[in-house]
């Protein structure tokens, strides 16, 4: 009876070892069924938007962006666009164009996914999309600026100019030249055919003007009082319909005695000269950044911005040839000026240059 005992006791203790080893065995390693188990964790996404700067915050206007994202232990990953279109990848990375055109919010949906498990997040991106380009000149070249796009007004700015400005605008490389893909316009004090001051004003007039789009100028300004630079557009009708049944728009004006306040403006036969239609923002480093300057123009409206803030709208309830004479086409001008009736000449003044980076018009 002992022996039997003894047997029975040696069998039971032989029967569990074998299960507890079954047991840590089948316990004790990891299979893709534990991974899934687990579940992802862990999800980040970063958003780069191409050609963002503190210029073009937005990006560069060709709405393109690459979405970084990861997660642990995930397999998969859907990506809403926040444009009713998801993407489904194994990547931790895509490239995507957003078409849209204008400024555009999207709020952009991730999960990560592993078997029927999953986490989410989301990133909110703010997108510029330009729409077709219809002109434009990079300033990727070296030398005079391009024959074919610009010509220039030759002579004294107080004669003709009707500003009492001090300068006299040359095509001389003194005054203007494209160089390490910037267009310069440099105001200098010189004597010269009678004038103080010298000075150079391009437009493209019969060569290129467009009616409705958007123009977009990235600038630096030049610094000093007595300077007077601006971005600027003129009916292409001037020379038979006269200023300002014409029309004029000033997209950027800027003037060195009020640094740093840039000023929009509309003349119309309704409101010129001293006009009443203006509105403008501060930019404390115009000086010493590039910002881009522009004009969205609709048969029914104007909106000027910098840096794609809005400072100026224009849409008058009663529109007539007083007081919307924007329906005729307009040509670019773009001029440093000395001096006027609006303000005097620092006397210790040297030379100072605008720099300009792109003029693009968008249609």
């Amino acid at each position: 009876m002992n022996g039997i005992s003894l047997l029975k006791k040696f069998n039971i203790i032989l029967s569990f070892s074998i299960y507890s080893l079954v047991l840590l065995v089948s316990c004790g390693g990891s299979s893709d069924d534990d991974i899934i188990d687990e579940g992802p964790s862990n999800l980040v996404i970063e958003a780069a938007i191409k050609g963002q700067d503190a210029s073009n915050p937005n990006g560069d206007g060709s709405g393109e962006v690459i979405f970084n994202f990861s997660a642990k232990n995930a397999k998969t990953y859907k990506i809403n666009l926040g444009n009713d279109e998801t993407v489904e990848t194994t990547n931790t990375s895509l490239a995507y164009s957003y078409r849209t055109s204008g400024v555009n919010t999207y709020i952009v949906y991730i999960s990560a996914y592993n078997g029927s498990k999953y986490v989410s997040t989301s990133v909110s991106i703010t997108i510029k999309v330009n729409s077709n380009l219809l002109w434009a000149d990079e300033f990727n070249y070296s030398g005079s600026p391009d024959s074919n796009k610009w010509g220039y007004n030759i002579g004294r700015g107080d004669n003709g100019w009707g500003n009492g400005e001090a300068q006299y605008y040359t095509s001389r490389t003194d005054n203007v030249i494209v160089d390490g893909g910037f267009l310069k316009i440099t105001a200098k004090k010189e004597t010269y055919e009678g004038a103080e001051y010298t000075s150079a004003r391009l437009l493209t007039q019969g060569k290129f003007d467009f009616k409705y789009g958007k123009i977009e100028v990235r600038a630096k300004l030049p610094i000093g009082v007595g300077t007077w630079p601006a971005i600027w557009l003129l009916g292409s009708n001037v020379s038979t319909i006269g200023w300002p049944a014409c029309g004029e728009v000033d997209i950027m004006e800027h003037w060195g005695d009020n640094h740093g306040w840039v000023q929009s403006a509309l003349h119309t036969p309704s409101s010129y000269g001293n006009t009443s239609n203006h509105g403008g923002q501060t930019i404390p480093d115009v000086s010493t950044a590039f910002h881009v300057y522009g004009l969205e123009w609709t048969s029914s409206e104007m909106i000027f911005t910098v840096d794609n803030i809005e400072h100026y709208r224009y849409n008058p309830s009663n529109k007539n040839s007083n007081t919307w004479p924007f329906d005729a086409k307009q040509f670019i001008i773009l001029n440093v000026a000395m001096g006027s009736s609006y303000q005097t000449i620092d006397p210790d003044f040297v030379s100072s240059t605008m720099e300009i980076d792109y003029v693009r018009v968008y249609q």
